[in-house]
């Protein structure tokens, strides 16, 4: 009997050492653990706002364009950039806007290379209003004429040279436009007897005029002075200028036809240059998603220019039908001293500084001048 109850403990004993090992084990409280520290989210990019002024009064068509090229930087940028428009002489008056701009009273300007001569960038004279230098005959269209200009720019090597020489100035060259036939030349009927006389008659005409073209007319014999175009409104109207050199604008939307009411053809190329440039400090503080909205904006402004000058140019047959405007054509003497004049330029310029050089090479092997 005591035999049979050891055997009977000892297979109690086992069976509860099997069952405990084959029972789950009892549920146990995880150690607290520290959470892994979390690295806050950046803040926001900040909207930045610029200011640019056109070099030209309102009713000017590019200036008056700078709208569009407002609300496309908006746009590119997620509404991060806001980009303030102002005319002439809204900030400053159209002769201190490169000393604006390179000092940091305005952001950004639009305008004409032939501002900066006075800075010392000589080849933005050529940029601007080289004689001649923007005939581009192998191109039917008005808007063939301006991508040929365009492609010249940015696959020629012209870009490159423009960039390094304004960057000297401490300016950013962001872009160009064009700004359809110039020199959009609108006279008095005393100017436009002279135009359609001979080189003679051209001596001692007054004109407003500017940069390069201020060296052309004066070697015609005229005397070239430059002002801002409200000024020259004034001097058209009193006698004082004869003639003036703009573009279309003149009569689209300046209102020129009320004192110079003739459109003296023959000099003019099919387009000229304009830029939109940028305080070189305000560019580089700038990240590259709002410098890339700037530039895309800015060939935005392009097309929208080119395409309004090329209605302000069709604008134009309707004054020439309804008489507000009389379309003249210079005598072919004064023509053939002009186009004499012009190329006796282009040969002079090349020697004024490197930069100089080198561009009118670049224009004289892509419009085969020799």
């Amino acid at each position: 009997m005591k035999r049979i109850f050891l055997v009977t403990l000892v297979v109690l004993l086992v069976s509860a050492f099997v069952f405990s090992g084959c029972a789950e084990p009892a549920p146990t409280t995880p150690a607290p653990t520290t959470p892994a520290p979390t690295t806050p989210a950046p803040p926001p990019p900040e909207p930045v706002t610029l200011r640019i002024q056109s070099a030209y009064p309102s009713g000017d068509i590019s200036a008056d364009d700078l709208t569009y090229f407002s609300a496309a930087a908006a746009e590119y940028s997620n509404g991060l950039l806001n980009i303030e428009v102002f005319t002439e002489p809204e900030i400053v008056g159209m002769f201190q806007t490169a000393d604006a701009v390179a000092g940091g009273t305005l952001d950004m300007l639009q305008g004409m290379g032939a501002l900066w001569g006075g800075r010392g960038i000589r080849v933005a004279d050529i940029e601007f209003g080289m004689p001649y230098g923007y005939l581009i005959p192998e191109k039917d269209t008005f808007e063939d004429k301006a991508n040929e200009i365009r492609r010249f720019y940015f696959e020629d090597g012209m870009v490159d040279i423009l960039r390094a020489e304004y960057t000297k100035q401490g300016v950013h060259w962001l872009d160009m436009h064009v700004y359809g036939p110039v020199p959009f030349l609108v006279g008095t009927e005393k100017a436009a007897d002279a135009f359609q006389g001979t080189p003679d008659d051209l001596k001692g005409l007054v004109i407003r005029t500017d940069g390069l073209w201020m060296e052309w007319n004066n070697a015609l014999g005229m005397t070239g002075v430059d002002m801002p175009p409200m000024d020259a409104y004034t001097g058209l109207q009193t006698g004082t200028v004869d003639a003036h050199i703009w573009d279309v604008s003149a009569f689209m939307g300046m209102g020129y036809e009320e004192v110079a009411p003739y459109w003296i053809r023959g000099e003019e190329n099919d387009h000229v240059v304009g830029t939109i440039v940028v305080n070189m400090d305000v560019w580089n503080s700038l990240s590259a998603d709002l410098q890339d909205a700037l530039a895309r904006a800015a060939e935005d402004y392009y097309y929208q220019t080119l395409a309004d000058y090329e209605v302000a140019l069709e604008g134009i047959k309707a004054k020439i039908a309804d008489g507000t405007v009389i379309e003249v054509y210079m005598s072919d003497a004064n023509l053939a001293r002009h186009q004499e004049v012009a190329y006796e330029i282009w040969d002079e310029v090349a020697g004024r500084d490197a930069a100089s050089a080198q561009v009118v090479e670049l224009f004289r092997a892509w419009r085969g001048v020799d």
